[in-house]
């Protein structure tokens, strides 16, 4: 899957990745150590979910997230 990064902010590219795996917010969560809470708020922005966190979550799940210059 590519994901242009410049189009999207952080918590759509984390739904997405979650989409993607075909999990629910639970099983996504839990697979990377957080509650569902916390994926939650996190997809509908409700939280601050940086960058480089989102570069090391994709590294673990496996995809490759491409910086496309404008």
């Amino acid at each position: 899957m590519e994901i242009k990064v410049n189009k999207y902010k952080a918590n759509e590219i984390l739904r997405f990745m979650r989409e993607a795996s075909n999990m629910t917010q639970e099983e996504f969560a839990k697979k990377i150590n957080k509650s569902r809470d916390w994926q939650q708020s996190n997809e509908y922005g409700r939280s601050n979910y940086y960058f480089k966190d989102l570069i090391e979550l994709a590294n673990k799940l496996g995809f490759e997230i491409k910086i496309i210059k404008k």
